[in-house]
């Protein structure tokens, strides 16, 4: 099991851990009836603090921040020599704790994505995760919501008997989510991203090698041009550049500031 604590990518604070360290920490969270929330952020995510001070703010009061992409892993080693095999992918990571929830009889939540995501996911996650109990499902209502229309959702995943709440509202509604409602919820949050859609069978992740080697991010820009370009063909040369400035002190990371409620939903 590795855990080696916070190191700082682009100012960005992201956990050294592997997938077993990540899921003890997310269980005993469950376990304790402990509020803790947790990302999974691979380069999208990192850039969305860079670019944010309130955003980057959010994202460093996290409990926990997993590599998620490859180059996030890459620049934790080269820059801070974390020696981590393989990064802790956010779908992987669901797997690893719905399994281990449903060891554990820790019922779990899942919020987000449409209604139609959600019946397929209901009847596909019991054949990945025998015995997974499943509290509830809410389909995102995809606009803002009052802080008073928020303390009704919580209510709501509270009285199911949730222990842990899936969050899969895309980077970064999903981050600000599991942020404004950690301290509401009293459970772990994990921010999840694509999950959904992958183990309801709707979306097809790419081959272990295209994975292994770092271009998930060309599969989906194949896939998706005109709403992807400007996150891939922008993003990455600029992640790229300060990775490089930071590694010969060079880069000055964002600084952050108070956030804002935003009410994502």
């Amino acid at each position: 099991m590795i855990d080696k604590g916070k190191v700082s990518v682009l100012g960005v604070n992201i956990d050294a851990v592997d997938y077993e360290a990540a899921t003890k920490r997310i269980i005993d969270a469950a376990q304790e009836g402990r509020a803790y929330s947790v990302s999974a952020l691979a380069v999208h995510g990192v850039m969305e603090g860079v670019d944010d001070a309130q955003h980057i703010e959010r994202l460093n009061d996290f409990d926990l921040i997993t590599p998620d992409g490859q180059p996030v892993r890459w620049a934790m080693n080269r820059l801070h020599d974390t020696g981590l095999t393989d990064r802790v992918y956010g779908p992987n990571l669901t797997l690893e704790v719905c399994k281990a929830a449903a060891a554990a009889s820790l019922p779990v939540y899942f919020y987000g994505s449409t209604q139609e995501t959600l019946d397929h996911l209901a009847k596909r996650l019991p054949t990945l995760t025998p015995g997974i109990e499943i509290a509830g499902m809410q389909p995102s209502r995809f606009a803002a919501s009052t802080e008073a229309e928020m303390d009704a959702v919580a209510a709501d995943i509270k009285a199911t008997g949730a222990k842990i709440c899936m969050v899969g509202l895309g980077c970064p509604r999903q981050e600000v989510f599991a942020y404004e409602h950690a301290q509401r919820l009293s459970m772990p949050l994990l921010a999840v991203g694509a999950a959904f859609d992958f183990h309801a069978g709707l979306a097809k992740e790419p081959p272990a090698w295209v994975q292994r080697a770092g271009l998930q991010w060309a599969q989906r820009l194949l896939a998706n041009p005109k709403r992807l370009w400007r996150r891939y063909l922008i993003l990455n040369p600029r992640y790229v550049a300060r990775i490089l400035g930071q590694k010969f002190g060079r880069y000055t990371p964002t600084s952050g500031s108070t956030p804002d409620y935003i009410g994502y939903s």
